[in-house]
């Protein structure tokens, strides 16, 4: 086992690996630009380096910064997370070259399907079922060919990336043009390549994904499936395992062909192959993820596998103890992503100052999270504050569990998407699982409801009262001073103090 592991990350996901490493034993290094200077994990980890400035492209994606910070801390590996270089072929070589282990699937491995093009091919040489589309890049005459070819409505999408960036849906041909040089742009920025596909749209799709595991000696196992339907502009809000969906055929043939595709590109360490699914079940490669998901936790919960340590021990040269037949479900986990951002005007991101957090607990309840009171939410990263995770026997149970622990979330000095997270759990389409990635467009009175959900208020109020002390004057003052921020924050207009 390593003695010294450096996380090439921030937020959440970088608590999470130094939490895993320090019950593996592992001291920590945490790496932070000028915004993270006060974050959760430097402050946890073992000991901690500066390498740039805020902008991700000054620190975060610097790859020198980050080697050379390995390289000073001695240690022996970096755990890269997911986004920023989780992905970056060029970087793992850079490890490699160092001689630092890159915790994670070999650069050839992450060339081959971080390019989705390439996937693609890679997955109908191996006979995996692939929705109609253009074999690879294409021109814009090219593009306008298969688009006639293939009939509307079809999507355009980036080769070079994921997240939902470079992604056109087009439903007429009129539309196309516009929406591929849109396509081409947005691709261009996050990517610096233009380069698009087109494949045809699959009429209300369900995003479900296999997660995989496989050490260094030729074993690769699945670990069920998630539904990661629920999404908004292509990015998953909420999800779930196992999905509530498919049947226990389905899950064993997708299971089946998810380590098919890892096995031939020799794949090590964790990863996703993700399907889109139409309404009889059938399904369709998607891409594959080179790392650790964001949702990774359902997965934790059902199985009692736990991935990070697993992506460590395995980088360190462990073989899997496990055969297929040893993973087992075990009832029902659901993942609410809570964000800094306004539902109302589109889930824009609400920068600001954490003024007051109280997270809910209990048995079956995880938070992942980086935050804590007064801690500053910038606009230089991802909105997200934290996941919360719960579990039950059922997807019924599951969804209640849920619906309570979000009423006790409590986040004040942000916007947060958390009511509208309360809303779809209590929406009956969702609780019956009548969900497809078009689910949040379908149902906008669930981003802007009628009337406000009095019980967060109430709660702060109870705050309020609780943390006075005395019945004297001050003590009156601080009350209504707390209401008044939290009325300010919330658009409440009515104290229930009053």
């Amino acid at each position: 086992m390593f003695k010294k592991i450096l996380i090439a990350n921030r937020g959440e996901i970088a608590v999470r690996i130094i939490r895993a490493c320090r019950e593996l034993g592992v001291s920590t290094v945490a790496v932070y630009s000028d915004a993270d200077r006060r974050s959760l994990h430097v402050a946890l980890a073992d000991e901690a380096y500066h390498i740039g400035g805020s902008a991700p492209g000054e620190s975060y994606l610097k790859k020198e910064n980050i080697i050379d910070a390995a390289l000073k801390s001695g240690a022996e590996a970096i755990h890269p997370g997911f986004g920023f270089l989780s992905e970056n072929e060029a970087f793992a070589e850079m490890c490699e070259k160092a001689g630092i282990v890159f915790i994670g699937p070999s650069p050839e491995a992450i060339r081959l399907m971080g390019d989705k093009i390439t996937a693609r091919k890679i997955a109908f040489d191996a006979k995996v079922p692939l929705v109609p589309g253009s074999e690879g890049a294409v021109s814009d005459v090219e593009a306008s060919v298969v688009a006639n070819g293939i009939g509307y409505p079809l999507m355009i999408k980036a080769s070079a990336g994921g997240g939902g960036k470079g992604m056109r849906l087009v439903r007429s041909k009129d539309d196309f043009e516009s929406a591929l040089r849109m396509a081409r742009s947005e691709a261009r920025s996050a990517f610096g390549d233009d380069s698009v596909y087109v494949e045809r749209f699959v009429e209300q799709p369900r995003h479900i994904e296999i997660q995989l595991i496989a050490d260094s000696y030729g074993n690769t196992l699945h670990l069920f499936e998630r539904e990661c339907s629920i999404q908004r502009r292509h990015q998953k809000v909420i999800e779930e395992a196992p999905s509530g969906f498919i049947s226990a055929k389905t899950r064993k043939k997708m299971g089946e062909v998810a380590i098919k595709i890892a096995k031939a590109v020799k794949y090590s360490g964790a990863g996703t192959i993700e399907f889109i699914m139409d309404q009889k079940q059938n399904f369709y490669f998607l891409e594959m993820n080179t790392r650790v998901q964001v949702e990774h936790p359902v997965t934790e919960m059902i199985t009692g596998f736990d991935i990070v340590k697993w992506m460590i021990r395995i980088a360190a040269g462990e073989k899997l103890p496990f055969k297929q037949g040893d993973i087992e479900m075990n009832g029902h986990a659901v993942e609410c992503r809570v964000y800094a951002e306004n539902p109302a005007t589109n889930f824009m991101p609400s920068p600001g100052t954490i003024e007051y957090l109280s997270t809910p607990s209990g048995p079956g309840i995880r938070d992942d999270s980086a935050i804590y009171n007064g801690c500053e939410i910038t606009s230089f990263y991802d909105p997200m504050l934290s996941k919360l995770i719960v579990w039950a026997d059922t997807r019924e149970a599951a969804i209640d569990k849920m619906a309570s622990a979000l009423r006790e979330y409590i986040v004040l000095g942000v916007k947060t998407n958390i009511g509208f997270l309360r809303r779809v759990m209590a929406d009956e389409e969702f609780r019956k699982c009548k969900i497809d990635t078009g689910y949040i467009e379908r149902h906008p009175e669930l981003i802007n409801p009628e009337a406000r959900d009095m019980k967060p208020a109430l709660i702060a109020a109870a705050i309020a009262m609780e943390n006075s002390t005395g019945s004297g004057p001050q003590s009156q003052t601080a009350a209504a001073s707390n209401w008044k921020l939290f009325a300010r924050r919330s658009g409440v207009t009515r104290s229930p103090l009053a």
